[in-house]
């Protein structure tokens, strides 16, 4: 039903069978809740852009690590990545068998190496220094390399994975290195990826990038190895600011492209293995929000300030990057409201930085009125802490039947304590 600021989620019918304002009162806020639906429907759309055999959609787990959503993704035919021993145990927990868990890691030790290895998953390593410990602890075995291509995008610097002003790659100049090192230890060099950055919304970018490691698979091959998984990375951009109308990422474009460039590429040099492509938050950002309920009206000078429960510790990414996540209005007996003021939403933290919403135009905030943020299913609960010791947030799954499940529980003050030690 129609409130106070709700075009976006009713037109896709976000809380299917429930209300936003009964959620919020039986189960709390802050509150994730995600849609079965529209998570199936953003897994189907990337499986879909190509038919080319061993093309594989390949979900960054990092993005959101909740195992019943996880199970959702791998009922749709995605495989999955890891980077740590904790994602790979939520992907084992989740249903994926290790052939279809891919180990990306970077700047890990030799033990988190070892348990990948003894969960006998596939390792792409990030540097060769790495790739030397790999050789110590796994000789013989199977290993892919990341490399950077030189190409980086992104709606923040912090999230750049590409290019010369990043932590992540191997220079393709040092390919003979790799080799070398890869003999040494008798590894089977099996596999390429890389990654350019997060929240692309055009394609020319990435299929450049692609170019780039097709052309250093190619070089592989004149040289007698063969991968068997080429591995394109993600960054795969979502439309943030819904009541803009700001445009999509042209999928299907995209995807003809892709599918038109590993056909070829894999008639020309009669490739048999396998493609992936890694989109984390094209899966599950739109699928996610957070519900939360203000709490404080005020006005500092000239400036209205909304103050809610949706602390940096729940929703950390307008904090990190001055992410934008637009806000939806909801309260008992509301009615759609065009009327806009300058207001700046914040959280409960102690910090100046708590804010999730700065300058924004919207329909005058009332305490008690709930908000949901918009697009948090990514990097949304799998960046929430305690921080000021306020617990995590529950999340839950409006279900394909449209009724709410719990997927997971409210903390609890004795969470807080759990991992304490007596002094005595």
């Amino acid at each position: 039903m129609p409130n106070v600021r709700s075009t976006y989620t009713d037109s896709v019918n976000f809380f299917g069978g429930e209300n936003p304002l009964e959620l919020a009162t039986r189960f709390g806020t802050p509150l994730y809740v995600y849609n079965e639906r529209i998570l199936r429907q953003s897994c189907r759309e990337l499986v879909s852009l190509s038919t080319h055999p061993g093309f594989f959609v390949n979900y960054s787990a990092k993005a959101n690590t909740n195992p019943a959503l996880l199970s959702i993704i791998r009922e749709e035919g995605c495989v999955v990545d890891a980077m740590s021993p904790g994602e790979i145990y939520l992907n084992l927990r989740a249903g994926f068998t290790p052939d279809k868990i891919l180990y990306v890691c970077n700047n890990v030790d030799a033990a988190e190496l070892k348990n990948a290895v003894d969960n006998r998953l596939l390792v792409s390593v990030d540097s060769l220094s790495q790739l030397e410990l790999y050789g110590r602890v796994n000789p013989g075995g199977k290993v892919m390399i990341r490399f950077n291509p030189g190409i980086g995008v992104g709606h923040s610097a912090k999230v750049v994975t590409g290019g010369k002003d990043t932590k992540f790659g191997v220079d393709p100049g040092l390919l003979d290195d790799a080799l070398a090192i890869a003999a040494r230890h008798n590894l089977r060099l099996i596999g390429l990826n890389q990654h350019i950055g997060s929240l692309f919304m055009e394609g020319a970018s990435y299929v450049a990038a692609m170019d780039v490691l097709l052309g250093l698979a190619a070089r592989l091959m004149e040289k007698g190895v063969t991968p068997e998984l080429i591995d394109f990375g993600g960054g795969f951009g979502i439309p943030y600011h819904k009541y803009e109308g700001e445009k999509r990422l042209a999928l299907a474009e995209f995807g003809t492209l892709l599918h038109r460039r590993i056909s070829e590429w894999s008639a020309k040099f009669r490739y048999k293995g396998r493609f992936y492509i890694e989109p984390g938050r094209y899966i599950v950002a739109e699928c996610g929000l957070v519900l939360g309920r203000v709490n404080a009206v005020k006005n500092n000078g000239n400036a209205v300030y909304a103050g809610t429960d949706i602390g940096f510790n729940v929703l950390a990414r307008p904090m990190l990057y001055n992410a934008f996540h637009d806000v939806e209005v909801y309260r008992e007996g509301g009615e759609p409201d065009e009327n806009v003021v300058e207001q700046t939403v914040v959280g409960n933290i102690c910090e100046s930085g708590d804010i999730l919403a700065p300058k924004r135009l919207l329909p005058r905030l009332r305490e008690g009125d709930v908000l949901a943020m918009l697009d948090a299913g990514a990097y949304g609960y799998v960046m929430a802490s305690t921080y000021n010791s306020r617990l995590r947030p529950a999340e839950l799954l409006i279900g394909e039947d449209g009724a709410a499940r719990l997927i997971r529980r409210r903390e609890t003050l004795d969470d807080l304590a759990s991992t304490l030690c007596a002094l005595n």
